[in-house]
Formats: C-alpha cells, structure tokens, sequence
C-alpha cells in the first residue's frame, strides 16, 4: 500500500497540499469528486486523520452511510470501499476490467465487507471507482 502524503500533518490538506502532492493528478481527483456530487448524488465529504501516523483522507457519505475513502498519496491517491456480498456480485456484473476483478478477488474480507482498494492513475481507474460506488450505493 501507498502511503499516505499527508503523514504528520495535523490539519486536513488543502486544495493546493493536494495539488502539489498528486500533480497532474489531481485533476482525477476533481473529476470523481464531480461524479461523486453530480451522478452519484453523494451529498456530504469530510476529512478524517485517525492519527498523524495514518495521515488523511476524504470519507464520501451519502445521509450516514460511508461509501468510498479517497486517500491522497505523492503521484496518485486510492479509493476505498468495504463491499458487502451483494455489492461485490453487481460489481462483478458490471464489466469491470481484468485487474479490477483481480483485485476483488484478492481484497481482505471483514466484518463490514471485503476491503476493495482501487489506485486512482488514470481517467479509466476513475470508470471502475465509479462502478464500484454505484455497485456500493445499490446495495
């Protein structure tokens, strides 16, 4: 796993932390922000650091349940999700590249769902967080 860019940082990273830890990237992260609002209709994001070890990240809520933890890294950031069966059969459904349902396949299962962690580098990683969210929501 990556680690996180904002380790040891006691306040929540601002626009320009974010841009200039994930570069040209940070564009991804704007753009699934927008699909998070617009499409997804996820209506509340708050920052959350555990402990400065950890560093931070962006929780996407929609009402009280969680959906999908983005987490900033120098380069890139990840997208997190705990899938419950359901979810991961209509993820499964939905197409999803190969490394994709590898990386289901592989994820740690717990008590709250299997841990699905999807790397953000690319405009089509942004496509499979996007299926993944909407296989979460619909479940």
């Amino acid at each position: 796993m990556l680690p996180n860019a904002f380790i040891g940082k006691v306040k929540r990273p601002s626009e320009s932390e974010l841009a200039a830890e994930m570069g040209s990237r940070k564009n991804l992260w704007d753009e699934l922000a927008a699909i998070m609002e617009e499409e997804l209709g996820l209506d509340t994001q708050e920052w959350n650091s555990y402990s400065p070890k950890a560093g931070w990240s962006l929780r996407w809520k929609r009402k009280e349940r969680n959906i999908v933890y983005l987490s900033p890294h120098h380069g890139c950031f990840t997208a997190s999700f705990a899938l419950g069966e359901k979810a991961l059969q209509a993820a499964r459904a939905q197409g999803l590249p190969a490394p994709a349902l590898k990386i289901i396949k592989e994820a740690k299962k717990y008590a709250e769902g299997t841990a699905v962690r999807i790397t953000v580098k690319t405009a089509k990683d942004i496509e499979i967080v996007k299926k993944l969210a909407m296989a979460k929501l619909e479940n």
